[in-house]
């Protein structure tokens, strides 16, 4: 059976980029590489022992992934566009994702470490009930994490410590001890990415004050009109990275999340058209995007403790 399970593998490598592979658990992706399972949800990934070739696939996961690049030479494609994985970075996956691997060398050994675990591992544990914390899960591969020497050999220690959890037979505390050996790799990497995030504070000061010029323009040119009210993914697309790094980049940088940040200017303008002009309170609303006055108005109350037409009658009186 497991012969007949490789031979139709085969057979899936050689079609082209347009075939999708659906990695629902960890024994698919092992036996893509030729590697052993040693546990059914999760698995410690060492390249360098796989003893078949993967290249030119998508793959479609249905599992947590992450990988560690030691070598050079690994380009991935995520969405339209290729990335070069180089030495040193850390990349990440989530359920839903779609990534494809294209080579011009089919290297059958890369240096390439990593951790694979199927949902089911965490599901009523306390990195369950915190995965959604984990938000570099949802970052684009442009956006890896790069790491340093000493940071490595961490990230390299965790490995390690999951790996020889695998190597000893099951009991009543495996799936604890897996779940909080991955739980503190995982925690590592938001520190390492907390401290990437603060090296490049002048590229980070420079998307903010170019969200900044967007959100004006965006009211300014009449966009809200158009096409409602901003969201997040429009302002991450403009500068160019996905949203969830976007959105924890506003967040380090202005202590506020990028929709708090973007209703914040809407309701800095709503005073301006209230206060500065004769519109009524839904001509204000409409102006702004919103679709029902209502909202419009719940909106300003949570931020100002009044609603829109208190907050006029107050100021002239």
């Amino acid at each position: 059976m497991y012969g007949l399970a490789v031979q139709l593998l085969q057979l899936v490598f050689k079609k082209d980029m347009n075939e999708i592979i659906q990695l629902n658990s960890v024994d698919v992706y092992n036996k893509m590489y030729g590697l052993k399972t040693l546990h059914p949800l999760v698995s410690v990934v060492d390249l360098r022992k796989a003893t078949r070739v993967v290249n030119h696939v998508k793959m479609n996961y249905g599992v947590y992934a992450l990988f560690l690049k030691n070598g050079t030479n690994c380009p991935l494609k995520y969405g339209r566009r290729y990335y070069d994985y180089q030495e040193g970075t850390i990349v990440s996956f989530a359920p839903g994702q779609l990534v494809g691997v294209d080579s011009d060398e089919d290297e059958i050994s890369p240096e390439v470490y990593g951790l694979i675990f199927h949902p089911d591992l965490i599901y009523g544990t306390a990195l369950g009930k915190k995965i959604g914390k984990y938000s570099f899960f949802s970052y684009e591969q442009n956006e890896a994490l790069h790491l340093s020497d000493q940071e490595r050999e961490i990230i390299m220690d965790c490995f390690h410590k999951i790996e020889v959890e695998l190597e000893h037979p099951v009991d009543k505390h495996t799936r604890e001890l897996l779940s909080v050996n991955i739980e503190l790799l995982l925690d590592y990497c938001l520190r390492f990415y907390d401290r990437q995030f603060y090296t490049r504070e002048k590229v980070n000061n420079d998307v903010l004050i170019r969200f900044e010029q967007l959100l004006n323009d965006y009211f300014r040119n009449g966009e809200s009109q158009v096409r409602g009210l901003p969201s997040v993914r429009y302002f991450a697309d403009k500068v160019f990275l996905s949203p969830g790094y976007f959105g924890d980049l506003v967040k380090k940088e202005t202590g506020k999340t990028a929709q708090e940040y973007i209703q914040g200017k809407i309701i800095e303008l709503s005073k301006e058209y209230i206060l500065g002009s004769q519109l009524g309170i839904s001509q204000v609303a409409y102006s702004l995007g919103f679709q029902y006055p209502q909202h419009f108005s719940r909106l300003f109350k949570k931020f100002e403790g009044c609603t829109p037409n208190e907050f006029r009658n107050q100021a002239m009186s």
